[in-house]
């Protein structure tokens, strides 16, 4: 009987590099003349895994949005995994945005994964949901190999990187 070799697939934002893109915007924020005086602002809650950003109004929110996401792009954070709210006012005339950062798949996600390798009615292809990660395996290296570059030509709107081969 042949072995069995198998994957991981998980979705993970590196906090290091989200708390560094928050600082680099924080110092591009205020040394920018257009933001002179303004109440703008960006906090990294590392423990809930969220951004706040604060503006004075809803232009200044979308340019604050886009010092972020540039800056978080050019560190490697994917944008897929990053979950704006909608803007929302608050007392003293500003504006809130609260961003979230998604860690692992979420089940949804995971299971359309699963869907969508069983209507591809791949060989031996197995996946299964552990938690918030999927593990894909079969007795075929081949096979997995067609399994990774399906999976990276479809949006199941989560970063998917694959890892812990095991052969």
């Amino acid at each position: 009987m042949a072995s069995q070799v198998s994957f991981d697939i998980t979705s993970e934002v590196d906090l290091a590099e989200v708390d560094n893109a928050v600082n680099q915007a924080k110092k591009e924020i205020a040394q920018r003349y257009d933001f002179k005086g303004s109440k703008s602002s960006i906090e990294f809650k590392r423990a809930e895994n969220t951004i706040d950003l604060v503006a004075d109004n809803n232009f200044k929110m979308d340019a604050v949005w886009e010092i972020l996401l540039t800056r978080l792009v050019r560190r490697g954070v994917p944008a897929k995994n990053l979950k704006p709210t909608d803007i929302e006012t608050i007392g003293g005339g500003l504006v809130k945005r609260t961003v979230e950062l998604q860690q692992g798949i979420p089940i949804e996600a995971a299971k359309e994964i699963v869907q969508f390798l069983k209507d591809k009615k791949l060989r031996k292809v197995q996946a299964s949901i552990q938690g918030d990660q999927l593990r894909v395996s079969s007795s075929s290296k081949d096979e997995l190999q067609e399994t990774m570059a399906l999976l990276r030509g479809q949006d199941f709107g989560v970063e998917l990187r694959f890892g812990n081969y095991r052969g």
